[in-house]
């Protein structure tokens, strides 16, 4: 290899390895780098390859206006960041959408399923078991938002653990991917909730009726009911963990209880 090939392969490194240390904390404080969040005890069993990135924003709203983005976000409305990447070049929606229903433990998307619910304030996503690059992983998403002067706060946390040989290498490819699309969604958020607030209805893109016009991948609500692509990414399989977990009743029980409260 030649001294110009190495050199380039350092330079790369170096940056990648800017890029992840910047993406990491992208602007949060160290107190909130440093606080508890409800994600971080899933991790009581840690694997010894973990890696944790909190990122933050201010947004010029107070929590109760954010609050309603954050509960639809990957719950039918897209995922605000970069569209082409994370949800098939589908445009996330710019206002609250009328027929997503209100956010309960147990509801799964690609990005796991709610396991930690604070109505107004902090929602977990939950990831029990992956493969990811030959490695085994779990992962939570924490988002938190509170008030901030006239202001609110917004804090994400992304968390991962990781087994196997491939474990470390593969959290660091997380974490230059994810130090890219979170601080992108998180200015999403951000853009969103400054520009059009609580709005429900965006006239330039008015709502079609189909449950897949702003999230391509799936999604599968507590209730059983779905949006999204059927069959994308893998949300009946955290729907069946969430099952498992006993977050949720699986179908059947859900029939009989329906078919109970008909009869009486």
């Amino acid at each position: 290899m030649s001294i110009v090939a190495v050199a380039l392969l350092i330079l790369v490194a170096i940056a990648v390895v800017a890029l992840v240390r910047w993406g990491a904390g992208w602007g949060a404080t160290p107190a909130e780098q440093s606080m508890q969040m409800p994600g971080d005890e899933f991790f009581t069993d840690c694997a010894p390859a973990f890696v944790a990135m909190t990122r933050a924003v201010t947004v010029a709203a107070p929590p109760e206006i954010v609050w309603p983005w954050l509960t639809q976000l990957g719950r039918g409305a897209g995922w605000y960041s970069y569209e082409l990447l994370d949800n098939g070049g589908r445009m996330s929606a710019r206002h609250i959408v009328s027929w997503v229903p209100p956010i309960q433990l147990g509801d799964a998307s690609p990005i796991g399923y709610v396991r930690h619910l604070v109505d107004g304030s902090k929602l977990t996503w939950w990831v029990p078991g992956t493969r990811f690059l030959a490695a085994n992983a779990r992962l939570t998403v924490d988002i938190s938002v509170h008030p901030d002067k006239d202001s609110s706060r917004l804090v994400m946390r992304m968390s991962a653990d990781a087994t196997g040989t491939m474990a470390r290498p593969a959290l660091w490819i997380f974490m230059f991917i994810d130090s890219i699309m979170a601080t992108r969604q998180l200015l999403g958020i951000k853009e969103r909730v400054e520009a059009h607030g609580a709005r429900t209805a965006d006239p330039e893109r008015p709502e079609t009726g189909t449950r897949d016009q702003y999230q391509l991948y799936e999604v599968i609500y507590a209730s059983g009911e779905k949006a999204g692509a059927p069959g994308k990414e893998a949300a009946e399989k955290w729907h069946l963990a969430a099952i498992a977990a006993g977050l949720i009743d699986p179908p059947q029980s859900r029939s009989e209880t329906a078919t109970d409260a008909r009869t009486d």
